[in-house]
């Protein structure tokens, strides 16, 4: 396959961390990274010039979402992965699984609405057009997981197992569209689930889990089927430069472990980030019940304690 649309060298030297971290940077990518680099420190700014906090971590967590997108999309892993299958799965977990996550924690829709100014009366200005698009029917069918999930798994098995794969890989609009897709996969998909941000689909803690546990798995199997293959699956990746000096159905058992491994990455941050968020819940919870105990003088326990006694008298 021909891969000079997409600006590369197909003479590429065997790859090397090294090599593989040398700036090469997408024009479209490293536009939407600084963008959304430049709007994130915006809207904090004018939170904190009117007074308002916005927690460090979740600053941390929204650089390095978008720093983790410019690593695998604006260097030369984005030119490897063109005719890699290895580098280019790390693309894919990277970009699907990953950088959403962190994303998510840092909040980009709170922040969004905390920073917008609120229109004025019978005005639509853009805080009020985000409120509209949260509310509306779209983000509910697409935020809920019954197509949250059977998207999650399409974008492996319908795009890998199929020609679509080798059609998209054979322009940069395809290879681009394809990224530009697993990134957006993976915030419908884990946007319910993290829980963070305001959204239409807001489960309990436990429905978040099993929704985790409902995608995870597949990611797995799909990981042992290209490792298990006794010849290479994707026509893309059959026939790789020579000057790479690689075997392309090792390069494929690479990228099956890797898509098998990466699995779990996903499953132990948002589990982590789920704990943390039950655990904050309880507490606010606990700490209400106190305030009400204060202000009412404790009168649901001294209910709860008359009616034992009352148990107890009629017992005698």
């Amino acid at each position: 396959m021909d891969h000079s649309g997409h600006g590369m060298n197909m003479d590429l030297p065997p790859f090397t961390l090294g090599r593989g971290l040398e700036f090469s940077a997408d024009p479209f990518f490293l536009v939407g990274s600084v963008a959304a680099l430049a709007l994130y420190g915006y809207a904090v700014l004018r939170l904190r010039r009117r007074g308002d906090a916005w927690p460090v971590n979740r600053i941390v967590f929204f650089v390095v979402g978008v720093l983790s997108i410019a690593l695998v999309m604006c260097t030369k892993l984005n030119d490897y992965g063109m005719v890699m299958f290895s580098v280019h799965m790390v693309q894919h977990m990277v970009i699907s699984m990953l950088s959403p996550i962190l994303l998510l924690l840092g909040a980009p829709v709170t922040l969004a609405l905390r920073a917008l100014p609120v229109a004025g009366r019978d005005r639509t200005g853009p805080r009020e057009l985000l409120l509209m698009l949260l509310h509306s029917r779209y983000m509910k069918i697409v935020t809920h997981p019954v197509f949250t999930i059977p998207l999650f798994i399409a974008s492996l098995y319908a795009l890998y197992f199929t020609p679509l794969f080798d059609f998209l890989m054979g322009s940069k609009p395809g290879h681009l569209a394809m990224m530009v897709h697993f990134l957006g996969v993976g915030l419908v998909f884990f946007w319910p689930i993290m829980g963070v941000d305001p959204g239409p689909h807001r489960p309990g803690y436990l429905m978040r889990m099993l929704e985790l546990f409902a995608g995870m798995p597949f990611h797995a199997f799909f990981g042992i089927a290209l490792m298990m293959a006794s010849g290479p699956m994707v026509e893309t990746y059959k026939t790789p430069p020579a000057s790479l000096g690689i075997d392309p159905l090792s390069d494929q058992n690479w990228a099956g472990g890797i898509a098998w491994a990466f699995s779990e990455i996903p499953s132990v941050l948002v589990l982590i980030a789920l704990v943390f968020q039950w655990y904050r819940s309880e507490q606010r919870t606990a700490k209400r019940v106190d305030r009400a105990a204060d202000r009412d003088g404790d009168r649901e326990l001294n209910a709860y304690n008359a009616y034992l006694a009352s148990l107890q008298a009629r017992g005698q």
